[in-house]
């Protein structure tokens, strides 16, 4: 198994890849460059439009148009120039920026944040403070905690087949699983689902039709990492790029699984010499994927 260079995008933080099934699309987004992509790969036809601000996550709607992220707000967009302020999260805390963002099980949109790690110039700046946390935001715009749980860095959305999340905090290296009551809105039962994989870090995720568990491994780890419904890792997926992001299932069948990727922190002479960073990848795993959430 190996993964194929799709498009040399050269994203500086490549996230948030959704597979579109009704336009037979990916979309993902670039925070720092500011843009969202949208790629068909069955006519190679690849847009981008640019976002107001710093731009970290995207979910589809179920009208047809989208949600985004962007660095403090979520915002309805239909792709196109405008994009509407649908809902402040932690308007009371300004150190801290949105990350991971995707449409749940229940069609809300789950979105965790972080401390601020960007620099007004694009740069990273250092995280002092546990300061993320995980929030649901409502149809109607109204937004709840999930939990009291403080997060160095929030990633990873996916839902198992009985309704359990797989979330993770980059900064501990370590992936949690937690139980969901509906009747409440509330995260309980945290438990570790995964500790400790020496190669990078945890980022985004997707889950297939099995219940495995798809982690790419930022922070130099250069690979994806297939974990089995238990936590246990079944296989490793090595990547020729060193930090990726995100990935997604998609294709007209769903068993293409796109990876996005990062070129933050790396100077130029690096870049020179890896110019795949920041690229879009595809890998044909032999398993197929399941459908994504759609808000409202």
């Amino acid at each position: 198994m190996s993964a194929e260079l799709i498009l040399a995008v050269g994203d500086i933080v490549g996230e948030s890849a959704v597979w579109d099934t009704r336009g037979e699309r990916l979309l993902w987004v670039d925070i720092i460059g500011q843009r969202i992509h949208a790629l068909t790969p069955a006519s190679g036809r690849h847009e981008i439009w640019k976002t107001p601000d710093r731009v970290t996550s995207i979910g589809l709607r179920r009208d047809g148009g989208a949600i985004v992220g962007l660095t403090r707000t979520l915002s309805l967009w239909d792709f196109d120039e405008t994009f509407d302020t649908f809902a402040d999260i932690e308007p009371d805390i300004p150190g801290n920026r949105l990350n991971e963002g995707v449409v749940g099980p229940d069609g809300a949109y789950w979105i965790g944040t972080m401390q601020n790690n960007i620099a007004p110039d694009g740069s990273p700046k250092d995280i002092a403070e546990n300061t993320g946390r995980l929030y649901r935001c409502t149809a109607d715009g109204s937004v709840s905690a999930l939990s009291d749980d403080r997060f160095g860095i929030t990633n990873t959305l996916v839902w198992t087949p009985d309704g359990d999340l797989i979330t993770a905090d980059t900064l501990r290296n370590e992936l949690y699983r937690y139980s969901y009551a509906p009747a409440t809105q509330r995260l309980s039962d945290r438990r570790l689902f995964h500790r400790g994989f020496e190669r990078g870090a945890p980022d985004g995720s997707a889950i297939d039709a099995d219940g495995f568990v798809w982690n790419c491994r930022v922070a130099g780890g250069g690979c994806i990492v297939r974990f089995d419904p238990e936590g246990a890792i079944d296989r490793v997926v090595e990547l020729p790029c060193s930090w990726p992001t995100s990935c997604a299932f998609g294709g007209a069948d769903l068993d293409t699984l796109f990876v996005t990727s990062t070129r933050f922190t790396m100077d130029a002479s690096y870049i020179a010499e890896n110019p795949l960073e920041g690229g879009l990848f595809a890998i044909r795993p032999g398993v197929k994927g399941v459908a994504c959430n759609r808000f409202g």
